[in-house]
């Protein structure tokens, strides 16, 4: 027997996405259920607690760099529950002949440290004088970097940092899409240096904080904090191990007929959301996304694989003083970098004890990614051996294997973001949103979320005027 269920708006899939999208439209009373295929919500944002350490299987932070990030905490109650990093894990290193240098954080601090060479110092004194791209070619973040700072900039700055955060290659990814307040800086003043001080005026216009100077933030048990705030507050409006049947559109909108649980139901809905990966659309197998398959084939996601160490006692024979490090490719090891967890936020390993989350993979050593737990562990012990001097067994070692983590926004995105935009308008009622589309991180996807929680308004907003005119017979006040 169908049970009927008649909503404004379907969101499908509940990620970190879905959920902020449905929650911004719950609160202007637009009526909204989220389906979800898997038995939890929240997809890469995972928080486990086993003996004594707190493990992030996902994201371990997000940036403080939007307004509408701290509208969605009052909302939820868990503004207090947020907590910042420590003061002291300000220092990011970088491994360079196997040592690991700070990263300078102030221009006395770049003048002494040996992370880059005189010659590579004296180089950025050319980047104010160097000419803008022409906008209309695409360029490489690897091109863009090297052209306006130099090669050592790009290999043991940018090269380690698109590890850490895209688990990517710049040779690869489109710095137009991947990193577009970096291209703009170029673009609107002519220089990455000059943009970056005057840049600050109009961040403060918005309300923004640039993710060089935002402060990092988790909450106390966690990121799955928000996620869980916003699972309670859908209730019986979110559907878990759902089942997709079929979709079709009609006059009056979307109709999907789905299962979850034991129960079935037909679902009429005037708008459709989908923040499902790109991969996931492939399930949908009536044919209504064939016309976008092509598209949706060619984003990339490449295996990533977290490796939790926790130790109850320090093995570290240095302080650690800093947020962590990141790996260049050509050091040549078998790992991505290390966030040092304990260090960054409390209550993350047991009173004097040590919490290290390493990344292996991604688009520059895949096949690490998809090694036995065993041998991840392993490798991560050894890369952590040389470079930090552990040589203590972890108390604890947990893997988390994601198959396809991460998104890359590589050379020809533009392509696929403006088909994105063709299938929309080809199909009015349906939105497509999620972490390929308008930023990858956490704060990105809330932000995103605001921004088509908007945009399915004003589409609701104008479906009724059309009605109302079409009942009234058309006819204007007046005329």
């Amino acid at each position: 027997m169908w049970k009927k269920i008649n909503v404004d708006v379907a969101v499908i899939g509940a990620g970190i996405s879905g959920l902020a999208t449905a929650h911004f439209l719950k609160k202007q009373g637009v009526k909204t259920v989220v389906l979800e295929k898997n038995n939890r919500p929240g997809g890469s944002i995972q928080t486990v607690q086993q003996d004594g350490f707190l493990i992030e299987y996902g994201p371990n932070s997000t940036l403080d760099t939007s307004p509408i990030l701290h509208e969605l905490f009052r909302d939820l109650g868990i503004e207090s529950e947020l907590e910042y990093a420590n003061e002291h894990s300000k220092n990011r290193y970088i491994v360079r002949s196997g040592k690991l240098h700070p990263l300078p954080l102030s221009p006395g601090a770049f003048l002494k440290t040996r992370l880059f060479s005189t010659s590579a110092k004296l180089r950025l004194l050319k980047e104010p004088f160097i000419k803008a791209s022409d906008p209309t070619v695409e360029e490489s973040l690897a091109d863009f970097v090297q052209r306006r700072l130099g090669r050592e900039f790009l290999d043991f700055a940018i090269d380690p940092f698109v590890a850490g955060v895209y688990a990517g290659l710049p040779e690869q990814l489109s710095v137009q899409i991947a990193l577009p307040k970096l291209y703009a800086l170029e673009q609107n003043y002519g220089s990455l240096i000059k943009g970056t001080i005057l840049g600050i005026r109009e961040r403060k216009k918005r309300q923004e904080v640039s993710k060089q100077s935002a402060r990092l933030f988790s909450f106390r048990r966690g990121m799955q904090q928000i996620i869980d705030q916003l699972q309670q507050e859908l209730g019986e409006n979110l559907f878990l191990q759902v089942r997709l049947e079929s979709l079709r559109s009609t006059s009056a909108g979307y109709q999907l007929e789905f299962t979850a649980g034991e129960n079935a139901y037909h679902l009429t809905s005037r708008v459709l959301l989908f923040t499902i990966p790109a991969h996931a659309y492939a399930d949908f197998g009536n044919g209504f996304f064939d016309p976008l398959q092509p598209t949706l084939k060619k984003i990339a996601y490449p295996p990533v694989s977290m490796v939790f160490l926790g130790f109850r006692s320090n093995p570290v024979p240095f302080p650690l003083d800093g947020f962590g490090f990141l790996v260049p490719r050509k050091e040549n090891r078998q790992i991505l970098g290390t966030i040092w967890s304990s260090t960054i936020f409390e209550n993350r390993a047991p009173a004097g004890g040590v919490a290290l989350t390493t990344f292996v993979g991604g688009s520059r050593q895949p096949e690490n990614a998809l090694l036995p737990e065993d041998r991840l562990v392993e490798l991560v012990r050894n890369d952590l051996r040389e470079l930090m001097g552990i040589e203590q067994p972890p108390d604890l070692a947990v893997v988390k294997q994601w198959p396809r983590a991460i998104p890359q926004y590589n050379l020809g995105y533009g392509e696929v973001l403006r088909a994105f935009e063709a299938f929309e308008a080809e199909h009015p009622g349906v939105f497509l949103s999620g972490n390929f589309r308008g930023g990858i991180s956490v704060g990105d996807c809330v932000k995103q979320a605001k921004t088509f929680a908007e945009k399915i308004e004003q589409f609701l907003g104008s479906v009724t005027d059309r009605s109302e005119e079409v009942l009234s017979g058309g006819d204007k006040p007046g005329e």
